[in-house]
């Protein structure tokens, strides 16, 4: 189940928002006034999508949204009145935050929520794998640093030093990433 942050000054619109979207099956919504407390519940739980009413109580909401969408995971939804909405949707989108006008109504709003949730979930599964591709490249860095010590100190070739690393992760049921690490203790005083 999909869990919403809604941030809003105002009490009315934090409320109808939260009633759009809990007609729409959205249960674990979580209402607040400003921008510091939204920041504290973000770093303590994570959120599928924020929704930002202004006005906030304690900051400019349009930069508050920015700041959110770059910082965090979640899709972000900024509410804003027609007059300003022209202006700053080409503003806001290079940060990745989408701006609903609420004068379109019910149903534009749930679609760009819709949408907004598929952006965050596609962000958060990008910046996971770009994780996993970092900690292969150390893994691989760390190898053959591995490698080139036993080059240097034991004269194997690179091949044999491969084959070392290989043959020495089956035998002690280790990853090569720890064997690595072990050689590297032993040939290198830092």
């Amino acid at each position: 189940m999909e869990q919403v942050l809604i941030v809003s000054g105002a009490p009315k619109e934090g409320q109808e928002a939260a009633r759009l979207l809990q007609g729409q099956g959205y249960e674990r919504l979580l209402l607040i006034s400003g921008g510091n407390q939204a920041r504290r519940k973000l770093a303590e739980a994570d959120f599928d999508l924020v929704l930002v009413c202004p006005p906030l109580a304690d900051e400019n909401p349009f930069t508050f949204a920015a700041s959110v969408a770059e910082t965090y995971d979640a899709g972000v939804l900024l509410l804003t009145e027609w007059e300003t909405e022209e202006n700053l949707a080409a503003d806001m989108a290079d940060s990745g935050v989408f701006v609903v006008p609420k004068a379109y109504g019910d149903q534009f709003f749930l679609q760009a929520l819709r949408l907004a949730q598929a952006y965050g979930r596609r962000w958060h599964n990008l910046k996971r794998e770009n994780r996993l591709l970092q900690q292969k490249i150390q893994d691989i860095r760390l190898i053959n640093r591995a490698k080139l010590v036993l080059i240097q100190y034991l004269g194997m070739t690179e091949t044999q030093a491969h084959r070392y690393i290989e043959k020495q992760a089956m035998d002690l049921r280790q990853p090569r990433q720890k064997v690595a690490k072990d050689i590297l203790r032993t040939y290198e005083k830092e």
